[in-house]
């Protein structure tokens, strides 16, 4: 049995994945850095390429923070640890508590960037989505034992741990982020202490 040539690397297909890559890290670079609707020129200047060049490879500004949007949540499953489901609850908790304090700063900028196109872009709606899912799916495997079927705590769990929330904590009342998570903590205890039966 023969095996496979190995895969060539076309030479312009490499170029131009880095080019669209540089695109998407000065993009979101600026965001960053505080710039939440930055242009097409300050992105391609950041990136070191033509706006010939950017817009070969984005249809339109839309469709560069679609791509961003994937990248950070790219970063952000990359970045996720499973908290181990035999702790002892409280210590579940806090493990989970003090992950998603961390989680929701690294995405923070490109949440906040993203709100403001969001109503009016079918992919970064899309996105959203896909980060629910994600809290679903990790508040689900975290702590099983106490949602169970309760599908009315698992949604009020998943919306204490959503962006919308976090940003409430730190932006509208200004909370740093050890205020934010201690408050997130509370939330969370306070829902899952509830759900457990007395003796548990």
């Amino acid at each position: 049995m023969t095996n496979p040539p190995p895969t060539r690397v076309d030479g312009r297909t490499a170029r131009s994945e880095r080019t669209r890559n540089a695109i998407i890290d000065a993009h979101l670079r600026l965001i960053g850095e505080g710039d939440m609707r930055p242009t097409a020129d300050r992105v391609a200047k950041l990136a070191g390429v033509s706006l010939r060049a950017l817009w070969s490879h984005f249809a339109d500004m839309e469709a560069l923070m679609a791509a961003s949007g994937q990248r950070v949540l790219e970063r952000r499953d990359a970045s996720y640890q499973p908290v181990p489901a035999d702790l002892p609850l409280a210590e579940r908790i806090d493990a989970f508590c003090h992950q998603r304090a961390r989680l929701l700063e690294e995405i923070g900028p490109a949440a906040r960037a993203s709100s403001l196109k969001e109503p009016f872009s079918a992919g970064l709606q899309r996105y959203r989505k896909l980060h629910v899912s994600r809290v679903r799916d990790e508040l689900t495997a975290t702590f099983a034992a106490e949602i169970g079927s309760d599908e009315e705590l698992l949604n009020a769990l998943t919306a204490a741990c959503l962006w919308p929330t976090w940003a409430t904590w730190r932006d509208a009342m200004d909370l740093p982020v050890e205020s934010a998570q201690a408050a997130l903590t509370r939330v969370v205890t306070s829902m899952l202490i509830e759900s457990t039966p007395a003796g548990n």
